[in-house]
């Protein structure tokens, strides 16, 4: 089996009998690793890290997926890191490779992304049923989003901060999730970046169809999509950020809540 992270580090299965020590500074990955069944063997989680809520609580903290207290995560000497290419520092994770024998790179950009994300981690820690599991279920949703009516394609905004205003590039798993529910994410000209940040403009408006305010990172409310509707004349709604970003297994639920943003 090839176990090639999203780097293309090649990984092995660990041993039969073995007990890693795992410390995930992902929270859509936390939660893939229990649902994979691995909940024990995990020694260290971020704050945001907060599904299933009822086993990650036994987990210690070690700080936030970008402020990481590296000298806690030393002394629970672990021999398993996951990490994500958007959501860790690059030098924090350079730093704990350097006592941590075997880091996981992450990096899903498209919803089909998330199988072979199962298969690996499960390759790694000898869970490829539970893996399959989830790929079967994932394929099962994912059939059904497609089964669904064609209609026209909606030109969307989702917004993910305020002060200043920032959406997200096409280039990026929400845009890609948006796609599969018949909307096309705007793009910001000239502008490259996975995360824009974007001013509110006559063009840009005449340019969308309606707007998406997500819970999270920050935390819009119908006070915000009130705001915005008057500001702009376009219809806004909030949208569950969780389900539109989180890989992994809240992906399968996630491929389900596409089918209320297509209605």
């Amino acid at each position: 089996m090839n176990l090639i992270d999203a780097i293309g580090a090649r990984h092995g299965p660990v041993a039969p009998g073995a007990a890693p020590r795992i410390v995930s500074l992902v929270p859509s990955v936390t939660e893939l690793l229990c649902d994979l069944g691995l909940a024990g063997w995990l020694v260290g989680r971020t704050g945001f890290c907060i599904h299933p809520a009822d086993t990650v609580g036994a987990i210690p903290k070690v700080g936030g997926t970008k402020d990481v207290n590296i000298e806690k995560i030393r002394r629970l000497a672990p021999t398993h890191l996951v990490v994500n290419i958007d959501e860790n520092e690059k030098p924090t994770v350079d730093a704990l490779a350097a006592f941590i024998p075997h880091v996981i790179v992450t990096h899903p950009l498209g919803p089909r992304d998330n199988l072979a994300l199962y298969r690996l981690l499960g390759g790694i820690f000898n869970a490829g049923q539970a893996a399959e599991r989830l790929c079967t279920e994932f394929e099962q949703e994912h059939a059904a989003l497609q089964a669904c009516p064609t209609q026209p394609v909606r030109q969307v905004l989702y917004c993910i901060w305020q002060d200043p205003w920032m959406t997200v590039s096409r280039d990026t798993y929400i845009a890609r999730m948006l796609e599969l529910a018949g909307m096309r994410q705007w793009q910001a000209p000239g502008n490259d970046s996975r995360y824009p940040v974007f001013a509110w403009s006559d063009a840009l408006v005449d340019g969308i169809d309606e707007i998406l305010l997500s819970s999270e990172p920050y935390r819009f409310t119908e006070a915000h999509v009130d705001a915005i509707e008057r500001q702009t004349g376009k219809p806004a709604r909030l949208v569950d950020g969780e389900m539109m970003s989180w890989y992994g297994s809240r992906a399968i639920a996630g491929l389900r809540y596409l089918h209320s943003l297509r209605d």
